[in-house]
């Protein structure tokens, strides 16, 4: 198997993968996209909202901002995302407070609502590890393929909670652990026959 990076920029990377398979391929392709281990805002308890959005349309918001998620996060981690503004100005996802100095939101300059005079919101964002395989909310990005003359040419965007590049390398190690765990099963299954 060869591999050739061909592009590499901000949130995106091209590459080109030769001498494997279409079943591979879509193998590597599906676990960038549902087995990287994200960190996404899970749940938002409002303390005040007087603005003009309703608390559910504002968490929905919330949720869909993309936090740095660091190798090896632990599964159990809990990052709390704090906010208290007061209008008038616009809100933006880097006026998220975060309780762990390593972690932050991986794009600041998101709008979350604007508030006009008067107008508060306090609320609190609870981020937690999650999957592409339970909300779209935990992709690390979208990986695509096409197929010419037995190479894949590979196009991965990362939604910027890791660099492209990771976005791989992590779902080919999990798509390791994964094909060694079924190996160790049928060799057991096959020792007790």
């Amino acid at each position: 198997m060869q591999v050739n990076i061909e592009k590499e920029q901000a949130n995106r990377i091209q590459f080109t993968i030769s001498g494997t398979t279409v079943a591979f391929s879509n193998a590597v392709r599906r676990y960038s996209m549902t087995h990287n281990a994200v960190l996404a805002m899970d749940t938002v308890v409002f303390y005040d909202n007087t603005a003009s959005l309703f608390d559910e349309y504002i968490a929905h918001r919330i949720g869909l901002i993309p936090v740095v998620t660091p190798d090896k996060t632990p599964e159990s981690a809990e990052i709390i995302f704090s906010l208290d503004e007061t209008g008038p100005k616009m809100v933006y996802a880097k006026d998220l407070k975060s309780s762990d100095k390593g972690i932050a939101v991986a794009r600041e300059n998101i709008p979350i609502i604007t508030l006009t005079e008067g107008q508060h919101l306090k609320f609190e964002a609870k981020a937690i590890i999650g999957y592409g395989t339970k909300h779209a909310k935990f992709q690390a990005g979208l990986v695509s393929y096409a197929i010419k003359d037995n190479t894949f040419k590979f196009i991965v965007e990362s939604f910027y909670q890791m660099e492209p590049s990771e976005v791989i390398l992590r779902a080919c190690v999990a798509l390791e652990k994964d094909a060694t765990d079924i190996l160790k099963g049928l060799k057991a299954a096959a020792k007790k026959k």
